[in-house]
C-alpha cells in the first residue's frame, strides 16, 4: 500500500511538474492537489498503522499544506486575487507549522529541558528578520507590503525546522521519527527559499527554479507523513 502510495505520487508529481512548465493553469492546479492528496493518504496509512498522539497533528499539518498549495496556485489562475490567494497559502502552511510543533510536543518532549523549546524560537526570530532585512537586497527580492506576513511566516517556518532539529539532538538521534521530520523539514525550508525567489523576485521563474521547488517540496512533505511509521 505504502509503496503504491509512493510511487502514484511520484508519477503525479513529474506530470504536474510538465504542466506547470507548460503554463500556470487550472489544470495545473486540480493535478497538484492530486500530488497533495498522496502525501495525505500517506501519513493517514502511517497513522492507521501506528496510532500516536503525533499522527492526528501530523495529518492535519498536511492537510492545510494540501490547502495552501491549492490558494497559491489560484494565485495564477485568477491574478486579480493574488494578494488574497497569497496571504490564505502563508496562513494555511503557518498553521500546518503549529500543528507539527505541538504534535512533535506532545509526542517527544515529556518536561525535557525547556531550552530545547526557547532556543530553537530564538534562533528562528533571528534568522526570519535576517532573511527579511538583511538578504532581501543580496537575493534580489523585493517583499514589499508582504513583508510582516513573510517573517511571521519565516518565524513559523524556521522554529518548525529548528525545533525538530533540537529534539533529535534531545533524543541523541536515536529517534528515527524525528530525524525523517527533521530532514523533511530541511526539505520544506529550502523549497520556501527557492519559492521566494519566484514570488518576489525576478527572472526566477526557470523550469529548473520550477522543477527545484517541487521536489524539495514535496520531497519534505512525503518525509514528514511518512515519519508516523518509525515511531518508536
Amino acid at each position: 500500500m505504502l509503496a503504491l502510495l509512493l510511487i502514484a505520487g511520484s508519477i503525479t508529481l513529474v506530470i504536474f511538474i510538465h504542466q506547470q512548465i507548460k503554463s500556470y493553469s487550472l489544470k495545473a492546479v486540480m493535478i497538484k492537489s492530486v500530488v497533495s492528496f498522496f502525501f495525505l493518504a500517506t501519513a493517514i496509512y502511517g497513522f492507521y498503522k501506528q496510532p500516536t498522539i503525533l499522527g492526528p497533528f501530523i495529518t492535519l499539518g498536511l492537510l492545510c499544506g494540501l490547502l495552501g498549495d491549492i490558494w497559491l496556485g489560484l494565485k495564477h489562475v485568477f491574478p486579480m486575487h493574488d494578494r488574497l490567494l497569497t496571504y490564505a497559502g502563508f496562513l494555511s502552511f503557518g498553521i500546518g507549522h503549529l500543528f507539527y510543533m505541538t504534535g512533535m510536543i506532545m509526542q517527544f518532549f515529556h518536561h525535557e529541558s525547556w531550552l530545547y523549546l526557547i532556543v530553537p524560537f530564538l534562533l528562528a526570530i533571528i534568522a526570519s528578520l535576517i532573511n527579511a532585512f538583511v538578504l532581501e537586497k543580496p537575493m534580489k527580492l523585493n517583499y514589499g507590503k508582504m513583508k510582516p506576513t513573510v517573517i511571521i511566516y519565516g518565524i513559523l517556518l524556521f522554529t518548525m525546522m529548528l525545533m525538530s532539529g533540537c529534539f533529535s539532538l534531545m533524543y541523541h538521534c536515536r529517534s528515527l521519527s524525528l530525524n525523517i521530520i527533521f530532514i523533511g523539514s530541511i526539505l520544506f525550508t529550502l523549497s520556501d527559499l527557492v519559492l521566494s525567489g519566484t514570488y518576489f523576485g525576478k527572472g526566477q521563474h526557470r523550469p529548473i527554479d520550477i522543477i527545484a521547488n517541487y521536489v524539495l517540496y514535496y520531497g519534505g512533505q512525503y518525509l514528514i507523513a511518512l515519519s508516523l511509521l518509525f515511531i518508536q
